[in-house]
């Protein structure tokens, strides 16, 4: 028997801001059950809010912010992607490997270049 081989992912999600609260929460549950689903268990989970979008995507400016730490099997990635782009309320997507979970999030100011 093949043993399934499991990784460590952080995701990035960006729901529209167009959304109800209540319609928001049950959009990004979608997305947590759908990792569930395939074998996979949510480490921790980055509410960042709403915020500006660096640039406007689909006629939209602003959108709910979400970061999301879960191991899941390596094939259900891909299965997890197919289902992301039927996701209406769900303006962009990122799944990268990592080492580790961060519990908390910080981000540097930019230098401004004169």
């Amino acid at each position: 028997m093949k043993k399934e081989r499991k990784g460590l992912y952080e995701g990035m999600y960006i729901l529209s801001a167009t959304l109800s609260d209540e319609s928001r929460k049950k959009a990004f549950e979608k997305i947590t059950d759908g990792i569930v689903q395939k074998g996979g268990e949510i480490r921790k989970i980055h509410e960042q809010g709403r915020r500006r979008l660096a640039y406007e995507i689909d006629g939209k400016r602003e959108g709910f912010y979400y970061v999301l730490y879960f191991s899941a099997p390596t094939q259900a990635i891909l299965e997890l992607w197919k289902d992301y782009h039927l996701h209406e309320d769900l303006i962009r997507f990122m799944t990268m490997k990592v080492e580790n979970v961060q519990e908390t999030l910080e981000f540097k100011p930019l230098k401004i270049q004169s």
